[in-house]
Order: structure tokens, then sequence, then C-alpha cells
């Protein structure tokens, strides 16, 4: 059962670990009320944003770059590069290096990549991999794999990975990710679960996962976030965000 407490700030313990925040979300190229977008990252006052669907055509740079500023953040990777992914950061992030990687193109379909970087907060070292799957079942099913391959490939021992799956949890991509990964979600429950209201039924098609040794706090869409209101939530996207908090050993 999802709990409503708040979820822990951002902090470095003594030990070297650390508790961060990652929120994933789909920002529809920001199509829609930029204002409302900021609004809601800033009050979920994230240390790692995963994007997907950041602009991707004409003067997509300054156009993230905005969104960044305008939420606290900075651009770390991605973006048209990534064919869409993206990843933000707080300035508590101390970044070793950054990729974007475009997956193999399906004639007829939308090319699909993944920005992938390595960063550290105090003395923990993280894997971060934005991603958003495709719409197509068996693509999709082989970019989760890819993804997988890519997360291992980074060569850290803890890792988190987000982004827009375009299935739920039944789903075999999904099923996959969650078989080797931790489902954050489904591991600590908090906040909100459906995160695409524009069909019926209402889906969970958005997610993060985490590799085994992280610790999962909480994690859900931040409907009862200090500082975002239903109002932001609808207006910015057309999907709900995702938040999560973890704890990442040091090492």
């Amino acid at each position: 059962m999802a709990t409503s407490t708040l979820l822990p700030n951002s902090r470095t313990e003594p030990d070297g670990s650390a508790v961060i925040r990652v929120l994933s979300y789909n920002i529809r190229s920001m199509r829609d009320d930029t204002d409302a977008l900021a609004a809601v990252i800033s009050a979920c006052a994230p240390d790692l944003v995963l994007v997907q669907e950041a602009p991707r055509f004409f003067r997509w740079r300054k156009k993230l770059a905005r969104l960044a500023a305008a939420s606290g953040q900075v651009i770390l990777t991605g973006g048209a590069t990534a064919a869409g992914p993206a990843i933000l950061c707080s300035l508590r992030a101390t970044v070793e290096r950054t990729q974007d990687v475009l997956l193999p193109l399906t004639p007829g379909l939308h090319r699909r990549g993944l920005a992938t970087a390595v960063v550290r907060f105090g003395g923990a070292r993280l894997g971060v991999v934005s991603g958003h799957l495709s719409l197509d079942g068996k693509e999709r099913y082989a970019q989760a794999g890819l993804l997988l391959d890519r997360l291992a490939g980074l060569g850290v021992e803890h890792a988190v990975a987000g982004g827009d799956l375009n299935e739920g949890p039944d789903g075999p991509a999904f099923r996959l990710l969650s078989g080797t990964l931790q489902d954050c979600r489904a591991v600590a429950p908090w906040g909100g679960e459906e995160t695409w209201r524009h069909s019926e039924p209402h889906r969970r098609i958005d997610a993060i996962f985490a590799t085994k040794g992280i610790g999962v706090l909480g994690c859900g869409v931040p409907l009862a976030q200090p500082g975002v209101t239903r109002f932001d939530l609808i207006a910015a996207t057309d999907h709900l965000p995702v938040l999560a908090a973890l704890r990442v050993p040091a090492g």
C-alpha cells in the first residue's frame, strides 16, 4: 500500500553513501505549459531528471536549457542526439562521463535512443540511463534488452534507469526489466500509481528501476509533494511524472 508521508530530502551520509531524488518525466517536447512543467520539476527537488521526449528539432538545445534553468537543473546529456531521451541534474552531481546512444532503427518506426551517464554524489557512484521504448511490442522488448545491456556496460556497481515504457508492469518488456532490476514503485510504493490517464483504463507505463544494491525509500507519482499542484500536473504534459528517493551505497 502506498504511503502518503513525504520522501526524504537529498543528503550525503557520513559513510559516503547518498540519498538522492530521481524524477522520470515524459515532457512531450515541451509543447504544453512550460511554466507548469518547470514548477513540477522544481517542487520535486530532484538530483537527476530522466527526460523523455525532449525537444529534438529547431533550437532544441536552447529549449531544453531554458527548462533546466527554470527548474534548478543543468543539462547533463541527451536530447536530439539521443532521439528524445535526456538527463538533467542538480549541481550536487559530479559528472564522470556521458554518452548518447541511438538504438537500431526499424523501417517505418520512430527512431529511439538512450541518454546515459556516470555520476557521483559524495562517495556514491551511479550509472544512469533514460529511455523511451517503442510503441511496437516486438521492438519494445528488444529495446528493453538493449537498455539492460547498456546499463551493464556502464561498468558501475550501482545504477538507475527510468523512462516511458509504453506498457504496464504485466507487459513483456516491463517484466524483462523488473526481472533484473528493482521496480522502485513495486518495492516501496509512495504517492500515485498511474502515469497515463488519457485512455481507459489508466495505466502505469512510466517507471524508475534500480540495481539490487540500491535502497528504495519510496517511489510514485508526486501527487502530494509540496508545491506540486493538480493544475500544473495536468497543464505540464500528457504524462504524470515518477519520483523516487533512493539510497546509493558508497564506493
